[in-house]
C-alpha cells in the first residue's frame, strides 16, 4: 500500500506518516502531532490480526517432492496471513521433533 503524505485526523489537523507499534509488531501508520491520535495501515493490521487468530488453529499440509527435495504445501490462508510470496526465502529450524518455519 502506498503511504499518503498525510491523513486527515478527527481533530481536523493532518496526521503524518510514521512507524507505529501494534502488539509486538511495527507497522506503517500515521500520527497526529496535535492530539496524538494514531492510525494503523489497515492492510498490515488486518494481516497481523488474522495471523494471531490462526496461531490457535492446526492445519494439515501435504508433502510433495520436486527432484530430490521434499516440499511442504502451505495452506493459502496461512500464506496470506504471513504475506508469503512464491520464491521468497524462509528459515527452517528443527525444534525437538518439529520444524519451525520463519518468513
Amino acid at each position: 500500500m502506498k503511504k499518503k503524505e498525510g491523513l486527515g485526523c478527527l481533530c481536523g489537523k493532518v496526521a503524518k506518516p510514521t512507524k507505529l507499534k501494534f502488539k509486538r509488531y511495527v507497522l506503517d501508520g500515521w500520527k497526529c502531532d496535535n492530539c496524538g491520535e494514531e492510525y494503523l495501515d489497515p492492510l498490515q493490521a488486518e494481516r497481523i490480526l488474522v495471523a494471531n487468530k490462526l496461531k490457535h488453529q492446526k492445519f494439515h499440509a501435504k508433502l510433495g517432492r520436486i527432484k530430490s527435495n521434499l516440499i511442504v504445501r502451505i495452506p493459502k490462508v496461512m500464506e496470506q496471513a504471513l504475506g508469503l510470496k512464491q520464491g521468497e526465502k524462509v528459515t527452517l529450524k528443527i525444534k525437538g521433533k518439529s520444524i519451525e518455519i520463519t518468513p
